[in-house]
Protein backbone atom coordinates (compact mmCIF):
# COMPACT_ATOMS: atom_id res chain seq x y z
CA UNK A 1 0.00 0.00 0.00
CA UNK A 2 2.88 2.32 0.94
CA UNK A 3 5.85 2.83 -1.40
CA UNK A 4 9.01 5.97 -2.19
CA UNK A 5 11.94 6.51 -0.98
CA UNK A 6 13.84 4.83 2.36
CA UNK A 7 16.92 4.63 3.72
CA UNK A 8 19.44 1.77 3.08
CA UNK A 9 17.56 -1.19 5.30
CA UNK A 10 20.35 -3.55 4.92
CA UNK A 11 22.97 -1.49 7.00
CA UNK A 12 25.15 -3.22 9.81
CA UNK A 13 23.79 -0.43 11.94
CA UNK A 14 20.35 -0.65 11.65
CA UNK A 15 20.69 -4.18 12.84
CA UNK A 16 23.39 -3.41 15.27
CA UNK A 17 20.82 -3.95 18.34
CA UNK A 18 18.02 -6.19 16.79
CA UNK A 19 19.22 -8.97 19.42
CA UNK A 20 18.36 -6.76 22.15
CA UNK A 21 14.30 -7.37 24.06
CA UNK A 22 13.64 -5.21 27.23
CA UNK A 23 11.93 -7.47 29.78
CA UNK A 24 9.29 -4.54 30.48
CA UNK A 25 7.70 -2.79 27.63
CA UNK A 26 6.93 0.46 28.29
CA UNK A 27 2.81 1.06 29.18
CA UNK A 28 2.93 -3.16 28.22
CA UNK A 29 -0.61 -4.36 26.59
CA UNK A 30 -3.12 -1.47 27.72
CA UNK A 31 -1.09 1.72 26.13
CA UNK A 32 -0.85 -1.04 23.03
CA UNK A 33 -4.67 -1.54 23.45
CA UNK A 34 -5.16 2.51 23.23
CA UNK A 35 -3.12 2.79 20.54
CA UNK A 36 -4.40 0.56 18.07
CA UNK A 37 -8.26 1.41 18.94
CA UNK A 38 -6.95 5.38 19.06
CA UNK A 39 -4.98 4.85 15.70
CA UNK A 40 -7.69 3.31 14.02
CA UNK A 41 -10.28 6.61 14.44
CA UNK A 42 -7.62 9.00 13.49
CA UNK A 43 -7.14 7.35 10.71
CA UNK A 44 -10.30 7.44 9.79
CA UNK A 45 -11.57 10.86 10.60
CA UNK A 46 -7.99 12.33 9.05
CA UNK A 47 -7.75 10.72 5.71
CA UNK A 48 -9.64 13.08 3.14
CA UNK A 49 -6.75 15.64 5.05
CA UNK A 50 -4.01 13.17 4.32
CA UNK A 51 -5.48 12.35 0.76
CA UNK A 52 -5.40 16.74 -0.20
CA UNK A 53 -1.45 16.58 1.08
CA UNK A 54 -0.83 13.27 -1.13
CA UNK A 55 -2.72 14.79 -4.31
CA UNK A 56 -0.94 18.09 -3.83
CA UNK A 57 2.81 16.98 -3.55
CA UNK A 58 1.99 14.52 -6.61
CA UNK A 59 0.67 17.97 -8.31
CA UNK A 60 4.26 19.53 -7.39
CA UNK A 61 6.55 17.52 -8.98
CA UNK A 62 5.21 13.93 -9.88
CA UNK A 63 6.91 11.94 -7.37
CA UNK A 64 5.47 9.55 -5.01
CA UNK A 65 3.91 11.00 -1.96
CA UNK A 66 4.84 8.59 0.49
CA UNK A 67 8.47 8.79 1.97
CA UNK A 68 10.11 5.79 3.56
CA UNK A 69 12.79 6.09 6.35
CA UNK A 70 14.11 3.34 8.53
CA UNK A 71 13.95 4.14 12.11
CA UNK A 72 14.97 2.16 15.55
CA UNK A 73 11.82 0.53 16.98
CA UNK A 74 11.21 -1.56 20.26
CA UNK A 75 13.96 -3.76 21.32
CA UNK A 76 16.19 -2.54 18.72
CA UNK A 77 14.04 -3.64 15.78
CA UNK A 78 14.53 -1.62 12.71
CA UNK A 79 11.26 -0.57 10.87
CA UNK A 80 9.85 1.55 8.07
CA UNK A 81 8.39 4.95 9.25
CA UNK A 82 6.03 6.60 6.91
CA UNK A 83 5.90 10.39 6.25
CA UNK A 84 4.18 12.37 3.48
CA UNK A 85 7.41 13.29 1.21
CA UNK A 86 8.46 17.05 2.11
CA UNK A 87 11.50 17.57 0.07
CA UNK A 88 12.56 17.62 -3.75
CA UNK A 89 13.03 13.87 -5.20
CA UNK A 90 17.06 14.67 -5.15
CA UNK A 91 17.02 15.65 -1.83
CA UNK A 92 19.86 12.81 -0.72
CA UNK A 93 22.09 14.45 -3.74
CA UNK A 94 21.04 18.27 -2.57
CA UNK A 95 21.97 17.23 1.12
CA UNK A 96 25.28 15.54 0.07
CA UNK A 97 26.09 18.05 -1.79
CA UNK A 98 25.40 21.05 1.01
CA UNK A 99 27.50 19.05 3.51
CA UNK A 100 30.29 18.62 1.38
CA UNK A 101 30.61 22.73 1.06
CA UNK A 102 29.20 23.85 3.75
CA UNK A 103 31.61 23.71 7.26
CA UNK A 104 28.54 25.53 9.23
CA UNK A 105 25.57 23.11 7.68
CA UNK A 106 28.19 19.72 8.22
CA UNK A 107 28.48 21.16 11.99
CA UNK A 108 24.79 21.59 12.40
CA UNK A 109 23.83 18.24 10.75
CA UNK A 110 25.96 16.25 13.10
CA UNK A 111 25.05 18.26 16.08
CA UNK A 112 21.02 17.78 15.60
CA UNK A 113 20.24 15.75 12.05
CA UNK A 114 18.76 18.47 11.17
CA UNK A 115 19.06 22.00 9.45
CA UNK A 116 17.65 24.94 9.93
CA UNK A 117 17.73 26.10 6.40
CA UNK A 118 17.16 22.71 4.19
CA UNK A 119 17.63 22.98 0.74
CA UNK A 120 15.55 19.95 -0.20
CA UNK A 121 12.24 20.88 1.49
CA UNK A 122 9.83 22.53 -0.39
CA UNK A 123 7.67 25.28 0.03
CA UNK A 124 4.47 22.85 0.57
CA UNK A 125 6.94 20.52 2.55
CA UNK A 126 7.69 23.62 4.92
CA UNK A 127 3.99 23.99 5.58
CA UNK A 128 3.42 20.05 5.99
CA UNK A 129 6.06 20.16 8.25
CA UNK A 130 5.15 23.16 10.15
CA UNK A 131 1.41 21.69 10.62
CA UNK A 132 2.73 18.17 11.46
CA UNK A 133 0.50 16.75 8.24
CA UNK A 134 3.44 15.10 7.13
CA UNK A 135 3.58 12.59 9.92
CA UNK A 136 -0.03 11.55 9.34
CA UNK A 137 1.13 8.43 7.71
CA UNK A 138 2.73 7.57 10.52
CA UNK A 139 -0.55 6.09 11.81
CA UNK A 140 -0.42 3.26 9.90
CA UNK A 141 2.83 2.39 11.98
CA UNK A 142 1.41 3.17 15.24
CA UNK A 143 -1.85 0.29 13.82
CA UNK A 144 0.94 -2.13 12.73
CA UNK A 145 2.60 -2.15 16.11
CA UNK A 146 5.75 -0.44 15.21
CA UNK A 147 5.16 2.75 16.66
CA UNK A 148 3.00 4.31 19.48
CA UNK A 149 0.75 7.53 19.52
CA UNK A 150 2.98 8.55 22.18
CA UNK A 151 6.57 7.87 22.82
CA UNK A 152 10.46 8.59 22.48
CA UNK A 153 10.71 10.35 19.20
CA UNK A 154 11.76 7.80 16.02
CA UNK A 155 15.75 7.91 15.52
CA UNK A 156 18.09 5.86 12.90
CA UNK A 157 20.51 3.45 13.99
CA UNK A 158 23.63 6.04 13.93
CA UNK A 159 21.62 7.94 16.87
CA UNK A 160 22.01 5.62 19.38
CA UNK A 161 24.96 6.54 19.95
CA UNK A 162 24.32 9.72 21.11
CA UNK A 163 22.22 7.80 23.74
CA UNK A 164 25.32 6.50 25.17
CA UNK A 165 23.94 3.97 28.48
CA UNK A 166 20.89 5.44 28.25
CA UNK A 167 19.71 3.77 25.16
CA UNK A 168 18.42 0.88 27.21
CA UNK A 169 15.53 3.64 27.91
CA UNK A 170 14.52 4.47 24.29
CA UNK A 171 14.79 0.53 23.48
CA UNK A 172 11.91 -0.10 25.85
CA UNK A 173 9.47 1.62 24.24
CA UNK A 174 7.90 1.74 20.74
CA UNK A 175 8.89 5.39 19.03
CA UNK A 176 5.94 8.13 19.40
CA UNK A 177 3.62 10.06 16.45
CA UNK A 178 3.98 12.65 19.32
CA UNK A 179 5.91 13.14 22.86
CA UNK A 180 8.20 14.82 25.24
CA UNK A 181 10.49 15.94 22.71
CA UNK A 182 7.61 17.61 20.32
CA UNK A 183 5.63 19.35 23.58
CA UNK A 184 9.14 20.68 24.76
CA UNK A 185 10.42 22.61 21.60
CA UNK A 186 10.59 20.14 19.44
CA UNK A 187 13.82 21.36 17.04
CA UNK A 188 14.40 23.90 19.58
CA UNK A 189 15.30 21.13 22.17
CA UNK A 190 19.63 20.07 22.23
CA UNK A 191 19.77 16.43 21.47
CA UNK A 192 21.11 15.91 25.01
CA UNK A 193 17.70 17.51 26.50
CA UNK A 194 15.82 14.95 24.16
CA UNK A 195 17.98 12.47 25.42
CA UNK A 196 17.15 13.04 28.99
CA UNK A 197 13.17 14.01 27.88
CA UNK A 198 13.01 9.97 26.57
CA UNK A 199 14.86 8.36 29.48
CA UNK A 200 12.32 10.73 31.62
CA UNK A 201 9.37 9.63 29.32
CA UNK A 202 9.98 5.98 29.71
CA UNK A 203 10.90 6.19 33.76
CA UNK A 204 8.26 7.78 34.34
CA UNK A 205 5.55 6.44 32.28
CA UNK A 206 1.73 6.31 33.10
CA UNK A 207 -1.56 6.39 31.18
CA UNK A 208 -2.24 10.03 32.48
CA UNK A 209 0.81 11.81 31.13
CA UNK A 210 0.22 10.03 27.60
CA UNK A 211 -3.18 11.88 28.03
CA UNK A 212 -1.69 15.01 29.33
CA UNK A 213 1.16 15.16 26.62
CA UNK A 214 -1.76 14.48 23.53
CA UNK A 215 -3.23 17.20 24.71
CA UNK A 216 -0.65 19.31 24.81
CA UNK A 217 0.31 18.25 21.60
CA UNK A 218 -2.38 20.35 19.58
CA UNK A 219 -0.88 23.69 20.57
CA UNK A 220 2.15 22.64 20.02
CA UNK A 221 1.12 21.97 16.50
CA UNK A 222 -1.32 24.71 16.38
CA UNK A 223 1.48 26.99 17.17
CA UNK A 224 3.99 25.67 15.00
CA UNK A 225 6.55 25.21 18.36
CA UNK A 226 10.06 24.47 17.47
CA UNK A 227 8.64 22.56 14.05
CA UNK A 228 11.42 22.67 11.19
Amino acid sequence: MLGGQSSAAGSPAAHRYYNYWPRKIVGGASKRAFDLVAACILLVFLSPILAVASIAICLQDGGFPIFRHMRIGLGGRPFQCFKLRTMVKDGNAKLEALLASSPSALAEWSRTRKLTKDPRVTALGEFLRKTSIDELPQLVNVIRGEMSLIGPRPIVAEELSKYDLDRVHYLRARPGLTGLWQVSGRSNTSYARRVALDKSYTLQWSFGRDIGILLRTLPAVLFGRGAV
